[in-house]
């Protein structure tokens, strides 16, 4: 399964803590890297069993599960600037009248305004979910959507993809299957979406590839592999250095 398929089917408790169990293995939803169960990690002069490796992981590779998830596109946290920047200071547990100074507004009274009216969204947010969840049970006629990458930029209506045209977007330009060349290269924001994310694929997670080694993987899909690179970047599929000595599939 995918690592944002993962992301998106966790339970609320492994969005908590970042990770999830699948048979041997414990899998980062913010990156998929994998440890095993009964093997032994060493980093430096201390040894960690698979589970306590992952979170020291965790901890090294992303801060917190918390600064990972509130550093996502603002159309998949809900939050406004403003907002992110307040729940940030909250949870470097500074005081209202800290705040108040650092962001140089109002009063520490206007500071817990806010911490009130994110305690109102986290009410809404409980009640949502449930009549989504009700709904669900009801609503026989509801399409498949496809999951929205976590780390894509810019979420809008282009993201608006149900299972059926996905499908029928990688017969389209996959004629020999998703492992072979394509046909061309849409600039339709939905087919370039699914052409981008199957392309994606043909990366590891948790590995680093030089630029060369990227241009490899991509010259079988399109002869235009440069732009293919570009664009895998631009929409958050891949990552890389500045000065592109280092690329990697991003979760």
């Amino acid at each position: 399964m995918e690592v944002t398929e993962l992301f998106w089917q966790a339970s609320f408790d492994e969005w908590k803590r970042g990770y999830v169990q699948e048979g041997d293995f414990h899998i980062c939803l913010l990156c998929g890297k994998q440890t095993e169960i009964g093997v032994i990690y060493p980093v430096e002069d201390v040894l960690y069993d698979a589970e306590r490796y992952l979170k020291w992981h965790i901890a090294q590779a992303h801060g917190s599960v918390f600064q990972y998830l509130v550093g996502l596109d603002k159309k998949l946290t809900g939050l406004t600037d403003h907002q992110n920047s307040l729940l940030q200071l909250f949870y470097e547990g500074k005081s209202d009248s800290e705040i108040q100074q650092e962001l140089n507004i109002g009063s520490a009274s206007t500071i817990r305004n806010h911490r009130f009216g994110l305690k109102e969204k986290e009410r809404q947010a409980k009640v949502f979910l449930v009549m989504m969840e009700l709904l669900k049970e009801k609503d026989q006629h509801a399409p498949v959507f496809v999951d929205i990458h976590k780390t894509a930029k810019m979420v809008d209506e282009r993201y608006n993809i149900t299972q059926d045209e996905y499908e029928k977007i990688i017969k389209k330009y996959f004629p020999d299957g998703t492992s072979g060349e394509l046909s061309s290269f849409s600039q339709q924001e939905k087919h370039k979406i699914v052409v981008l994310r199957e392309i994606a694929k043909r990366f590891e997670q948790d590995h680093f590839y030089n630029e060369k080694e990227v241009n490899e993987i991509l010259k079988p899909a399109f002869h235009d592999y440069v732009k293919l690179r570009r664009y895998l970047i631009e929409y958050g599929f891949l990552d890389r250095e500045p000065d592109g000595s280092q690329y990697w599939r991003k979760g």
